[in-house]
């Protein structure tokens, strides 16, 4: 029986366990915390710290494993990486790859070097130094710790008192207390995060959603709906998919999946925002294959222990999806009592899957950490998904 080592915990990391059982694969599962949901399913858990790379390699070769995997799990990727390349297993990419891609500022610099579009950033763990740099930008500005996933820590600044605090955040949010300072980006039209997947480098799937975000929500940076497909205009795509596949040429990609943040700037300019080599979290690969077919978690099980994946199909959008965060609104906190739903929504409910009971005490969405669960929602069109999901008191959190 091949053995999948998968680094992290948390709930997101359920599917993809089951799917490895139902390859007949033997899953042990890692992270510091063992009351994690996704330990509960695996065949054998160990306490170690995902981000002590010669720990959980030490582990792997006493282990004998046959593949590693990081999925939803930002933390783990770059050790997934080195264990990968020590071990020679099937990985994304190389370790080098995956430093650059999951430290922001060392990955906007490659963006920079390389000539693609991208916002003019640059990265700290000085707040002085920032502060006194600050010149060179115009306010409005992002902040970011290089090192968070889930919008953690992330805000924006107006000007110098804001940047301040802004800073603090980030640092208090950053593993290694670096922080990046960006030009703000005006959206024309919506974010996008998508799950795509490569073969031998080759973009094999590639799709594009519309991400927004709640503005009352304590953190407006992190996404509260995800709908395909995207209405982003076909030209904008087609740019962005060409850009994607040049960045994986360029830092050597293999056989995986990532989950990649674009969008179109109001100068009319397409970014990549973010490339993650691992499965994102709010599960939308499970979502894109209720939309499409495409079962890009089997994929990444399989390739990881050296199983053959096939190729992937020429795929449609089976209708209009969209996925719900369940979040609190506003700066509350309390027990949960209910998730309601209007009776106008229950045809198109394809799953609601919460990660509260009853009498939890729920707090402010203040990143993805903070999630309540997920619903899913297929429409006709998309008229209907701005019409009944926007309006937020068809789907709202009771407090007891």
């Amino acid at each position: 029986m091949k053995k999948i080592l998968m680094l992290g915990g948390s709930s997101y990391l359920i599917p993809v366990i089951k799917e490895a059982k139902k390859n007949g694969y033997y899953v042990i599962t890692c992270d510091y915390l063992p009351d994690n949901d996704a330990h509960k399913y695996s065949d054998e858990y160990h306490n170690l710290s995902v981000v002590d790379k010669e720990a959980v390699l030490k582990f792997a070769q006493e282990r004998k494993i046959d593949g590693i995997i990081s999925y939803a799990c930002d933390a783990g990727v770059v050790t997934a990486a080195y264990v990968a390349e020590t071990m020679g297993l099937n990985f994304q990419c190389s370790y080098n790859s995956a430093r650059i891609l999951q430290d922001k500022g060392l990955f906007r610099k490659f963006l920079s070097d390389n000539n693609f579009n991208c916002p003019k950033a640059k990265s700290y763990n000085d707040i002085k130094q920032a502060i006194d740099d600050i010149s060179s930008f115009n306010f409005p500005v992002i902040v970011k710790p290089v090192d968070s996933a889930g919008s953690k820590g992330v805000s924006r600044a107006d000007d110098k008192y804001m940047l301040q605090c802004s800073i603090k955040k980030a640092i208090e949010n950053s593993k290694s207390g670096y922080f990046i300072v960006e030009e703000f980006i005006e959206f024309k039209g919506y974010h996008s995060s998508a799950d795509v997947f490569t073969i031998d480098g080759e973009l094999a799937f590639c799709t594009y959603s519309d991400q927004l975000f709640d503005c009352e929500s304590i953190n407006p940076y992190a996404p509260t709906l995800i709908i395909w497909p995207s209405t982003m205009d076909k030209s904008d795509q087609e740019y962005l998919t060409s850009e994607t596949q040049r960045l994986m040429k360029l830092l050597c990609m293999k056989t995986g999946i990532y989950n990649i943040e674009t969008c179109v700037g109001s100068d009319g300019k397409p970014y990549i925002m973010e490339v993650s080599p691992r499965g994102g979290g709010c599960k939308i690969a499970e979502i894109q294959n209720l939309a499409t077919g495409i079962d890009l978690i089997k994929a990444e099980v399989r390739n990881a222990v050296g199983d053959s994946i096939g190729e992937f199909n020429s795929y449609t959008f089976d209708g209009h999806w969209c996925e719900y965060v369940v979040h609190v609104t506003g700066e509350k906190k309390g027990r949960f009592k209910n998730l309601a739903i209007s009776d106008k929504l229950i045809n198109n409910i394809k799953l609601i899957d919460l990660n509260v009971n009853e009498g939890d005490v729920i707090e402010s969405f203040s990143g993805g950490n903070k999630s309540l669960g997920d619903v899913f929602l297929r429409f006709d069109s998309r008229e209907a998904i701005d019409l009944n999901i926007l309006e937020q008191s068809n789907i709202k959190i009771e407090f007891k």
